[in-house]
């Protein structure tokens, strides 16, 4: 059984951490396999959105595999960070949007890999936190990072420095998670999500998706620049003729990619 799976759903690549046993804790192998499927999805045009999910009933992802860990000398450790950051680089890279389906426990390295996606879409029974600093260690998949500038300096510090755990509606209320849907109609909900976006030319989605995220690294006055260097590649393309002719026309668009 492959510890990742990647499958195609139309336009939307599914890729699902299968870990179930061990409540899908993050090893150097699983590490690897999810940086492959990440690559692999982002040199892939026929995809123009991507789920990320995981196996099992208790945990989208509980973060690194302790167990594994506990028996590390220091170079074991060096040597694991290695993939470890690898894979949080690829998935941070992908340059389709990504969403991440969570239920049940998303700790540490496990809230990492949802908070590295574009967007959280959180079952009712979500429990997520960055809870490193309880066992001596800080978040390293980005998370002081990544919370700062989605929730905000205070809210960032009060999470990570307590290691507390948040429900999805908290998270919600912090800009953390997007939607909030019953465990039941998790699958759907992150679904119908992506294929919204899929409604829209994977072009534009992606050249907005750069601009914002390079904005944020930037003056507002440079971050305008890069907007525009976006905007200009989205509208020399045939995507832009159709998406035009298609309102004019008042039928739906028939994106082409390109």
């Amino acid at each position: 059984m492959a510890l990742v799976e990647t499958r195609r759903e139309g336009r939307v690549a599914v890729v699902t951490v299968n870990r179930p046993d061990a409540l899908n804790a993050i090893s150097s192998e699983v590490a690897d396999r999810l940086k492959d499927a990440f690559e692999d999805v982002s040199g892939d045009r026929e995809v123009w959105a991507v789920i990320l999910e995981a196996a099992g009933e208790k945990a989208f992802c509980v973060g690194a595999d302790l167990k594994e860990r506990a028996a590390f000398s220091d170079e074991d450790w060096t040597a694991n960070r290695h993939h470890i950051r690898d894979m949080f680089t690829v998935l941070r890279a992908v340059p389709q949007p990504t969403i991440a389906a969570v239920f049940g426990f998303a700790l540490g390295g496990g809230f990492e890999l949802a908070l590295s996606c574009d967007l959280i879409v959180a079952a009712e029974d979500a429990v997520m936190g960055l809870t490193e600093v309880r066992v001596g260690i800080i978040p390293g998949g980005g998370g002081t990072q990544l919370l700062a500038r989605k929730a905000g300096l205070t809210q960032a510090k009060d999470l990570v420095m307590t290691g507390r755990r948040i429900g999805p509606e908290e998270a919600r209320d912090m800009g953390l998670v997007s939607r909030v849907s019953p465990r039941a109609e998790l699958a759907g909900a992150a679904m119908a999500l992506a294929e919204e976006i899929c409604a829209n030319s994977p072009i534009a989605v992606q050249e907005a998706k750069r601009a914002i995220e390079r904005g944020l690294e930037v003056s507002v006055a440079e971050g305008i620049d890069l907007e525009d260097r976006a905007w200009r590649n989205a509208v020399v393309t045939r995507d832009r003729t159709e998406g035009i002719a298609a309102f004019v026309e008042k039928r739906t668009p028939k994106w082409s990619g390109e």
